[in-house]
């Protein structure tokens, strides 16, 4: 059996705890896009605490001894990514750089901080995963310095369809530590929700763009 096999749901019992992650069925939040949504996630809070840091760095080295040994560096995004993708890389002795979500304005005006070298094959750590447009475009500046992306791997994904079909476009492996059906079942088990608030949270993940109107 996998040492990762209990690891979705042991993630979003730590996520939910630390309220890195919050869910409000009957309360939901309003997305900057205006999208109302019954989970809000903020998994800069891992820092702060050892132990669920520790955890998921130790996690996403297990997935890429697993799945990517071939990985010659780690890029994390920034910001939230950078962190942890220092500890990965630090696991792995590997090297690490990261990625703006824009080129900076003055100096070099870099998209990548850290050394990307041409032909290196690099895996991409990501906090969160909503739609994919911003991993992805951080997988391209990989592309765009020459390396291959080898995957994007995430603590969290909200599991939308939109996001597993752009991932799925871009022909770039997309992988998260845990994920929304995990949580949904986790805090169920905890008794954070109701019962009755499963079926209206997988609602959200069905149709967003439907949910609260």
């Amino acid at each position: 059996m996998s040492t990762l096999a209990n690891i979705p749901q042991q993630i979003a019992s730590y996520l939910l705890k630390i309220e890195a992650v919050s869910l409000r069925p009957h309360q939901p939040f309003t997305w900057t896009s205006g999208i109302k949504s019954p989970i809000y996630c903020d998994n800069r809070l891992t820092m702060s605490y050892p132990e669920i840091r520790e955890t998921i760095a130790e996690s996403f080295a297990a997935v890429i001894r697993e799945q990517y040994p071939e990985a010659e560096a780690i890029a994390g995004t920034a910001t939230a990514g950078i962190p942890h993708a220092a500890w990965v890389s630090q696991k792995l002795n590997l090297p690490m750089s990261y990625i703006r979500d824009k080129a900076k304005g003055h100096g070099k005006e870099n998209l990548i901080e850290g050394l990307i070298k041409p032909g290196q094959k690099i895996v991409v750590i990501e906090d969160l995963i909503s739609t994919g447009g911003s991993s992805l475009k951080a997988a391209q500046a990989v592309k765009d310095a020459g390396a291959q992306p080898l995957a994007v791997l995430a603590i969290f994904s909200y599991q939308l369809d939109k996001a597993v079909q752009a991932f799925a476009e871009a022909d770039i492996p997309m992988q998260s530590l845990s994920n929304y059906t995990a949580l949904i079942d986790v805090a169920l088990s905890e008794n954070r929700i109701q019962k009755e608030d499963v079926e209206l949270l997988k609602s959200w993940r069905a149709n967003p763009s439907s949910f609260g109107v």
